[in-house]
């Protein structure tokens, strides 16, 4: 169980890293998307090449971080539910929802979308649209995004089934925040300077 547990820790911080260059993504799309209305409404001026970068950064965004979203339990879930049961009720659900509903949705997709992508890369797909860019890259983040999110369910996996052989702490895959007022609070207190020693 050792060996697992340091191998969801190490999926763990693949889904962090890649969350966190997302979030540089983001930004960048939002000022494409400034800039390219800014120009098309002051200039009259558009380029499909432009417009097509944005739909190829958000692609990005949604498909590469779905695991960092698991990872953080940020995801979709029927919370009025699922909270009324014990902890350990709770993580059964989760157990038994991975196994039968997202990995195997995880595969069918990464079985679906791997030949998709590849035989685009092999002809060099471009766009259909005058001055369009290549195809294959946005098609490509199907799988490589459904591969982090399956990889981030085997570790969520994992780390519910210790917290069951009472191997893992919950805060493990516990929601970072449940509600916009503990994150506010969070903040508040990681902004706050260090008291001065008693000592001192």
């Amino acid at each position: 169980m050792s060996f697992l547990l340091a191998l969801a820790r190490k999926i763990d911080a693949l889904n962090e890293r890649v969350g966190q260059a997302i979030s540089w993504v983001l930004l960048l799309t939002v000022f494409i998307c400034a800039g390219n209305a800014l120009v098309r409404y002051t200039f009259h001026v558009s380029s499909n090449a432009w417009l097509e970068i944005q739909w190829y950064l958000f692609s990005a965004i949604f498909l590469l971080a779905a695991g960092y979203t698991l990872r953080r339990n940020e995801h979709v879930r029927i919370d009025v539910v699922v909270s009324r049961f014990s902890r350990r009720t709770q993580v059964w659900i989760d157990i038994v929802c991975f196994i039968l509903f997202l990995l195997p949705v995880v595969a069918l997709i990464l079985v679906e979308s791997t030949p998709y992508a590849l035989e685009s890369i092999r002809n060099q797909e471009m766009s259909s649209n005058a001055g369009g860019l290549i195809v294959w890259p946005v098609k490509l983040l199907i799988p490589v995004g459904f591969a982090l999110l399956g990889l981030q369910a085997i570790s969520e996996l994992i780390k519910r089934v210790g917290y069951l052989r009472g191997l893992v702490d919950p805060s493990e895959f516990e929601r970072q925040a449940n509600d916009p007022r503990q994150e506010i609070e969070a903040i508040k207190n990681a902004n706050q300077p260090a008291k001065p020693s008693e000592h001192a």
